[in-house]
């Protein structure tokens, strides 16, 4: 089992360099930083966690800023998005910023993505709510092919380019990893399709009795289900759950922390420390 942690990078909280040098003493493997360009002030919108918006998601840095912070402040440590929206992004800029990230990371970058759940935030964008899965999907194949074609081109119905030149390509190929975001049955078939990995997010259904749907979804497009990596997103501190999934083969664990000072987080990190110490 491998423990990453996950934070909002807000301007209050521990700076990312500080908090992935303290990740990395303490053995954690990866840092995942979340995602809002804005939260528009209808909040018509539902979130999906209660009735309260946290604060926290009104004020979250640009996620690739944050970890390229941390990145050149480690060695070892993962750096991750968790989870880019990829309906609020152009694809060939955030191809761009994915192989710089993985280049100056030197293969260190794990990309988590995700669909989201604010229409009027992604309508903003220009992204329709009902569509957007599907464009998610196009932007992820156009991406796909910028990492590892030259030139590359893609001819969709939502992405659609002639041949262009894209370089830096990432280090990691044939590109960096992609966790896909969401809760079965419909996480399990994206990360089927387009995947390297499933990432849904705990307490929003069991994911260890979703597991035969991926397998069923792999099956269908002639994928080995092995070749998909689970983790579970904002994970229990609980050595019980720990042991519960590894043997199920999750393959990361993914803490929550919030977007804290050092003098918060330091000692929830050394508490998580002895989980992960438990666990080799």
């Amino acid at each position: 089992m491998k423990f990453g942690a996950a934070i909002f990078p807000t301007a209050d909280a521990m700076h990312p360099a500080e908090l992935g040098r303290a990740l990395e003493d303490r053995g954690f493997e990866s840092l995942w930083v979340a995602e809002h360009t804005h939260i528009p002030a209808s909040r018509k919108s539902p979130w999906p966690g209660g009735a309260e918006l946290p604060q926290m998601y009104y004020e979250a840095m640009d996620p690739f800023v944050a970890l390229t912070a941390a990145a050149t402040a480690t060695t070892t440590l993962k750096v991750a998005t968790g989870i880019c929206l990829v309906v609020e992004r152009d694809p060939i800029v955030t191809a761009k910023e994915v192989a710089s990230i993985d280049r100056i990371s030197d293969g260190r970058f794990l990309f988590g993505i995700g669909g989201g759940w604010n229409a009027e935030e992604m309508e903003n964008h220009g992204t329709a709510f009902d569509t957007r899965w599907k464009l998610v999907r196009e932007r992820v194949e156009a991406m796909k092919q910028i990492w590892t074609t030259d030139p590359a081109e893609y001819h969709g119905d939502m992405v659609d380019f002639d041949p262009i030149w894209s370089k830096p390509k990432p280090v990691q190929a044939p590109h960096p990893p992609i966790h896909v975001g969401g809760a079965s049955p419909y996480g399990p078939r994206r990360a089927a399709r387009y995947g390297n990995g499933w990432m849904p997010i705990n307490g929003r259904g069991d994911m260890l009795e979703e597991l035969p749907v991926l397998a069923a979804e792999c099956e269908k497009r002639g994928r080995d289900v092995a070749e998909i990596e689970l983790s579970l997103y904002f994970a229990p501190p609980n050595m019980a759950e720990v042991e519960r999934h590894a043997e199920a083969g999750v393959a990361r664990f993914i803490f929550g922390l919030p977007p804290a000072g050092a003098d918060e987080l330091l000692p929830m990190l050394d508490d998580l420390a002895e989980v992960i110490e438990a666990a080799a």
